[in-house]
């Protein structure tokens, strides 16, 4: 009887404790939290110690500062440049979007969110197959101009950096300020108009200020992404330029001097927080004071003379920008353009499937001891593999976070944290920590689904948190009412309204996984090579085989991503509270 008593009382408590919005949030974070704490936060603090620890013969009075101030510098400097020009030709786009319609607009804009989902890899094969040595450009005025080298030195400039950072962060720019411009008051430049105000006038002292914010903001985003920048600089850059990252890629990897790659990392993990602080910040001021979609600014068709001139040069220019490098890619792939390897006679011409077909071939001295399409498969099933662990922790966190609750105001940043945190850092933390005892039997194959779960999940948290939030309370209180368990409420109420979502943040993940090349360079093995990482290797060896082989899969993982925007674009028209 007592017994039963006992039992009887702690069911009572517990099920007063599962009432209570910061217990149920607390057991929803267990598992993220566990997950983010040994697989985040552990590394990070192995890189602390790894930077202070005297086993290593090391002290931070060995270190070359002015050799880390002109890594920093440089670092800087090219990021503050290409956010510079990526603000000149984002700002006209966004006036253009804002402001004006104009035929295929709607396939515009799907192009301009294309870049943002493309992996680094792809854009850098992309560049190289439009303007390198082997690329359209130079191979048409070698047979124009009757020259045997290249006329156009491209890759390996700082000029191709900057190019590439254009092409990926004009959409940010477009997208944000373009959605705060066409949410304008228009009353209020009417008002600015009547008062005397010429066009200039207004839109410097009406427009400009009310667009400050998300300018602002937009600007630092893409601050942040030039500044943690890694494939784009290493692909088309070369060591020559070494920012951060690729510095930090350098002395882990190739000078194997873990330590001083550990301060690197924690002096980039301390700048990209700042950014993202200042970011978070101005991103929540970007509220207009009066948005009715029935003030806002009226879209219309440019008007003839200068505007429609203007207009148009702007779309040229921007459709020029994104699809250039994509076409020549895709091109590329199919046509042989030069021999290969140990083959003689004149360069052969034409079209060919030579390097889709030789995707499945092991050849002697490959670059990896499995074919490249196995790169592919190996891809997937890791992008397969995050997807599973994004959206279970995705949606326990997206539960969670439905409350305001001292747990989430401490948990919900720690989350968002690995997106202050470069893939770089995060692979060499794996490698410091998961390379020794007690955790040396964990292959590596294992840990990149997981490295590239952390890069995801907050994307996916993002996704799913405000549309669930958005499901009303009355529907669920109807379900329960007509005696529905909870399980079935979940079932047939909030999956179907959440499906939208989960299937736009799988998309996220999956698109991230495939793409992902900063922590698969140092968790990736040979027998077990990611798209990504096999891109690069093809790329940077010498002979049309090679090449073409790269080119050939930067096409399929394109046609993926590109399949996977096009699909998130019809999910949003569909559903305009999605994301």
């Amino acid at each position: 009887m007592a017994g039963d008593c006992a039992r009887l009382n702690t069911a009572t408590t517990f099920r007063k404790w599962a009432k209570n919005p910061t217990f149920r949030a607390l057991l929803l974070w267990l598992v993220p939290a566990a997950f983010l704490g040994f697989f985040f936060y552990q590394p990070l603090l192995a890189l602390f110690e790894l930077m202070i620890s005297p086993k290593w013969g090391f002290s931070l009075a060995d270190l070359n500062i002015s050799q880390i101030w002109d890594t920093l510098g440089f670092t800087i400097a090219q990021a503050a440049l290409s956010t510079l020009l990526t603000l000149i030709l984002g700002l006209p786009g966004a006036w253009l979007f804002a402001k004006f319609t104009f035929p295929g607009k709607k396939i515009l804009r799907v192009l301009t969110t294309l870049p943002f989902i493309l992996p680094t890899v792809v854009v850098a094969a992309g560049f190289n197959a439009l303007l390198g040595p082997r690329g359209w450009l130079n191979l048409g005025l070698q047979a124009l101009l009757n020259l045997d080298t290249p006329p156009v030195q491209f890759l390996n400039t700082f000029g191709a950096i900057l190019t590439a950072h254009i092409f990926y962060n004009t959409t940010i720019i477009i997208r944000v300020v373009s959605n705060a411009w066409s949410q304008q008051n228009i009353r209020l430049q009417h008002a600015a108009r009547v008062l005397g105000a010429n066009p200039w006038r207004t839109f410097r002292e009406v427009t400009l200020p009310l667009l400050r914010p998300s300018i602002l903001a937009a600007t630092l985003l893409v601050f942040l992404f030039n500044f943690t920048s890694f494939g784009v600089v290493l692909m088309l850059g070369g060591p020559q330029f070494p920012t951060l990252e690729v510095e930090i890629y350098i002395q882990a990897l190739h000078l194997l001097n873990l330590p001083l790659a550990s301060v690197l990392s924690i002096l980039q993990l301390f700048c990209t927080l700042l950014i993202t602080i200042s970011h978070n910040r101005l991103a929540g001021q970007q509220e207009m004071v009066i948005s009715p979609r029935s003030q806002t600014i009226a879209v219309h068709k440019p008007r003839k003379g200068l505007e429609t001139i203007i207009v148009w040069i702007l779309i040229i220019s921007l459709f020029t920008l994104l699809v250039a490098p994509l076409a020549s890619l895709a091109l590329r792939s199919f046509v042989k353009l030069e021999p290969s390897r140990g083959e003689r006679g004149d360069i052969q011409q034409g079209f060919t499937l030579q390097f889709y077909r030789e995707l499945g071939i092991n050849r002697q001295g490959s670059l990896f001891y499995v074919p490249p399409i196995e790169a592919a498969r190996n891809s997937f099933i890791f992008a397969l593999i995050t997807i599973l662990i994004t959206s279970s922790l995705g949606i326990l966190v997206a539960y969670a976070l439905q409350k305001r609750t001292p747990i989430n105001a401490i948990l919900d940043p720690l989350l968002m944290l690995p997106l202050g945190a470069s893939a770089i850092t995060l692979g060499l933390g794996f490698i410091i920590v998961f390379n020794r005892p007690p955790f040396s039997n964990l292959t590596f194959p294992i840990l990149l689904p997981i490295a590239h779960s952390l890069v995801a999940l907050p994307f996916v948290v993002r996704t799913l948190s405000p549309t669930l939030q958005s499901i009303p309370a009355s529907l669920r209180s109807a379900a329960r009412a007509l005696g529905a368990s909870p399980f079935r409420v979940w079932l047939e109420v909030d999956i179907p309204l959440l499906l939208p979502a989960l299937i736009v943040s799988t998309i996220f993940a999956l698109t991230i996984s495939l793409g992902e090349f900063g922590a698969s360079t140092f968790l990736s093995r040979p027998a077990y090579p990611t798209l990504p990482v096999a891109i690069y290797r093809y790329i940077s060896q010498p002979g049309a085989l090679n090449y073409g082989q790269a080119l050939a899969m930067s096409t399929l993982l394109m046609v993926v991503c590109a399949s996977g925007i096009f699909i998130i674009e019809r999910i949003q028209r569909k559903n305009k509270d999605i994301v």
